[in-house]
């Protein structure tokens, strides 16, 4: 085989580190470039914020103004002295009309001999104002199984029926329900003579806490529980609890009829003991959060002005990143030294890391603006004129790669006059229509949400009504995909949305 050299033409990409590092800063929220800015801002001496300096000169004019008053207040000792001498005896319960300015409230007032409050600066210890995180004050979130150990402790229960009870509330779960029964605590425990009407009463103990029916083994003990802890004066309580106690199974299928027939109630009074029960809470447990909230900081903001709408970035979301220029003075050309040369790297690296974020915003702001032009009839009219949008439609506009604004609407949010919204949420499949036209998945939705909301009480609308009603407007959906979209809007069916 004859060895020879060829030359060969071709393309190919390579990712830079600096690619790499855009492609990073894209799809992250702004939750985590926060805290990406703040890693570069600490392993890179480079960096620096823009209120850097304003930080700086006030604390130069508060030293400033310290040393001024310091230098006042030597120069005229008699003042002081005198002012000193006015202060009010301590046997004295009245406000002196002239404290002297370097006296403490605690000077005037003496705090009560167990107060252990000290005042702002002993709290703070050698921390600055500046520093002080509120935040970091905050204990865990609090669990079902603390609220209710809380409780439990507030009672007088003997030792015996404490360690009953630690096992019964060990064995309940976050939604407030028993997962144990109490045949099988029995043979757990290892208590002697132990018996399981012992633990039956502990049980009782427990479900008398709050929140009302924890501490249930079913739904309808739960419904129960709830319904015997309200007083016995409040209306159709009696009803509905002949209807959780005897009728449950019909109240599942809400079966009226059968409700009807055997309660003997008027229509009116049916009605009232199923709104009673309807006011329950199924998911007991759920009353006690024991889950933090997620914050959402949009990354844009939409407002209309001089009848347009206008598109710009989230100003407490952008930090002012510079160069120093104090630290990239100290480079110097021809030092190939080991501290030069890490100064030349973090200040390449410092540079790429802004460019990277100027290329971030100005990506997210044009993804968001175009969206916002393609949808504006939904900012106009709302859901209901929202239309048919994918990926590759902003892509194409803006000439950019299809994944590329896929990154771009990942966890990025939009503060508009109708709320805060995902990117993602203006991007939709379509369905056709009878004039050849397309009409958006999220307007078929608010279709379904407002023909539901104005349907008779005794005669809701049944998934082959909505389809036709839907195809009267123009609009061919098949039934079932009218069943689709109404479970994903967690919207019961027809039967169980039949009310007197």
């Amino acid at each position: 085989m004859k060895q020879s050299i060829q030359l060969r033409l071709g393309q190919q990409l390579t990712m830079t580190p600096q690619l790499q590092q855009a492609i990073k800063l894209l799809q992250l929220s702004t939750l985590d470039l926060q805290r990406e800015i703040q890693e570069a801002l600490e392993s890179n001496l480079m960096l620096e914020t823009a209120d850097e300096d304003e930080r700086d000169g006030s604390r130069e004019t508060s030293e400033l103004s310290q040393e001024r008053a310091r230098e006042a207040s030597e120069s005229q000792p008699s003042t002081a002295e005198s002012t000193a001498d006015a202060e009010i005896p301590s046997d004295s319960d009245a406000l002196p009309d002239d404290l002297p300015l370097d006296s403490d409230w605690s000077d005037t007032y003496e705090g009560a001999p167990g107060d252990q409050y000290a005042g702002p600066s002993a709290s703070a210890g050698a921390s600055s104002d500046s520093e002080f995180d509120p935040f970091a004050q905050q204990s865990r979130p609090q669990t079902l199984h603390d609220h209710l150990e809380w409780q439990l402790n507030l009672g007088h229960l003997g030792p015996r029926d404490q360690v009953i009870a630690e096992a019964l509330i060990d064995a309940i779960d976050a939604d407030g329900y028993l997962r144990l029964e109490p045949e099988e605590l029995l043979q757990t425990l290892d208590l002697e003579a132990l018996e399981l009407d012992e633990i039956e009463m502990v049980l009782h103990s427990i479900q008398a806490l709050d929140p009302p029916g924890v501490g249930a083994r079913d739904p309808q003990e739960c419904l129960l529980l709830q319904l015997r802890q309200l007083p016995g004066e409040t209306p159709h309580r009696d009803g509905a609890l002949l209807i959780c106690d005897t009728l449950f199974d019909a109240l599942a299928r809400n079966d009226l009829d059968e409700l009807r027939r055997h309660t003997k109630l008027s229509d009116t009074e049916l009605g009232r003991a199923l709104e009673l029960i309807r006011s329950l809470q199924p998911r007991p447990g759920s009353l006690v959060s024991e889950v933090r909230p997620d914050y959402i900081v949009p990354d844009v903001l939409v407002r209309k002005r001089a009848g347009s709408w206008q598109v710009e970035l989230n100003p407490e979301t952008q930090p002012k990143l510079r160069v120093n220029e104090e630290y990239a003075k100290l480079i110097r050309r021809a030092d190939d030294g080991a501290e030069n040369t890490c100064l030349r790297t973090h200040l390449q690296e410092a540079r790429w890391f802004i460019k990277s974020l100027l290329s971030r915003n100005d990506t997210v702001l044009r993804v968001a603006s175009k969206i916002v032009e393609l949808q504006r009839d939904f900012f106009d009219y709302g859901e209901e004129a929202m239309r048919p949008l994918i990926l590759r439609d902003v892509a194409d506009s803006l000439d950019l790669h299809e994944s590329t604004v896929s990154r771009v609407t990942t966890q990025k949010y939009m503060h508009t006059p109708r709320g805060t919204l995902e990117f993602k949420y203006f991007f939709s499949s379509h369905v056709g229509t009878a004039t050849g036209g397309e009409c958006s998945s999220t307007a078929i939705r608010a279709f379904i949400r407002k023909l539901v909301a104005a349907e008779a009480a005794n005669k809701p609308l049944s998934d082959s009504k909505i389809a036709g009603i839907l195809s009267e407007q123009g609009i061919n959906v098949a039934r079932r995909t009218v069943a689709k979209y109404r479970e994903a809007m967690g919207i019961p069916p027809s039967n169980e949305r039949k009310r007197l």
